[in-house]
This record gives C-alpha cells, structure tokens and sequence, in this order.
C-alpha cells in the first residue's frame, strides 16, 4: 500500500497526563484502518508529557473522511482534555526509509 499524505504532530499533555495520552493514541481507531498503513506513537526522551504522532495515509482525501466520522470526533475531543495547549502539526509525504516495531 502507498503512503500518499501524512503528518507529524507534537502534542503537549497536562503535567502528568502523557501516559494517558500514549495510552488513547495507542488505542486509536486508525490503527486498525487499512488506509493508514503508518501510524507511530513516540514520546520526548526529555519529557514524558510531549508525544509524538506520525500518520501515513494512502491519501489526503482518505485522511479526511476518517477525520469526518463520528468516532474520530468522538477522539479528537477526548484527547483535547489532555492536552496542555495547541498541537503543532506538519503534513508530510513519506518517501522511503525503514521501519518495524
């Protein structure tokens, strides 16, 4: 499956919450979506608090419906009570390397 639009976020959780925040992303319903072959959870070496997401969709349009459904709603809002402030985001178009967890 290719991989044609994807993004990396840096999400900040409350003080204290970044093992909550793992836990729901990990727990995330586009891990189980077929049209999002690349879907990495990292956390700051430094800071418990700060994760990292990168998604990779097979296209921005596939991206979008999934972020239409209630059920990603329903998780965008859960993960917004976790959250210390504004996430930053970068859309990206991966274009190779290596990966296996």
């Amino acid at each position: 499956m290719t991989v044609r639009h994807g993004f990396q976020a840096t999400l900040t959780a409350l003080p204290g919450k970044g093992d909550a925040l793992v836990e729901m992303l990990l727990n995330a319903p586009s891990l189980s979506r077929t049209d999002c072959p690349v879907f990495l959870i990292s956390r700051s070496a430094g800071n418990a608090d700060v994760v990292h997401v990168i998604e990779g969709w097979t296209s921005e349009e596939a991206h979008a419906a999934f972020f239409a459904t209630s059920e990603a709603q329903a998780l965008v809002a859960e993960l917004q009570l976790l959250l210390a402030g504004e996430s930053a985001y970068t859309d990206q178009v991966l274009v190779g390397g290596k990966g296996e967890l």
